[in-house]
């Protein structure tokens, strides 16, 4: 290394590649080293055991995007309960959604399916009677070409869905 105020040349300043950590860090190079405290005779079961791991914070991290939660503090044990079973819910509705999709219309995520479904809305028009109760009527907006394909798909694999 040059010295304070010298000037960096060929000279002042050198280095030379140390080949051993060289050639394991090139043995390295593609591979993956996961370090855990499960003690398994298959190491496939491990690897497993990992990317579900990585599918699951993947899910929770993409529906507290979609769903724009910010950061949940509880300190009840019941509420803390409570906020993992819920959490645990929308992932399963996630899951289940994934293979739905991927069943249904290849291609088509689960991020996309909510999105392209978020452009139909329903709406409760309450009419009041003249004996004092009230008549209720549903309505929704007409869907569009894509999401009558999706929702047929739906209808014939659950029976349930089409307006």
């Amino acid at each position: 290394m040059p010295k304070a105020g010298q000037p960096i040349t060929a000279k002042t300043f050198t280095f030379t590649i140390n080949r051993q950590k060289l050639r394991e860090a090139r043995r390295r190079e593609g591979s993956y080293l996961l370090r855990s405290n499960l003690t398994h005779d298959d190491p496939e079961k491990l690897w497993l055991f990992y990317l579900h791991l990585v599918e699951v914070e993947q899910a929770f991290k993409e529906l507290k995007n979609d769903l724009s939660v910010r950061p949940i503090y509880r300190q009840l044990e019941h509420r803390i309960e409570a906020h993992i079973l819920l959490a645990f819910m929308a992932y399963c509705l996630q899951v289940t959604l994934k293979q739905d999709t991927k069943a249904l219309a290849p291609g088509l995520t689960p991020r996309a399916a909510i999105e392209k479904m978020a452009s139909i809305q329903t709406i409760d028009v309450h009419l009041p009677t003249t004996d004092g109760r009230q008549v209720v009527l549903s309505r929704y907006t007409e869907p569009e070409k894509d999401h009558r394909l999706l929702l047929q798909r739906l209808e014939q694999n659950y029976g349930c869905c089409m307006p």
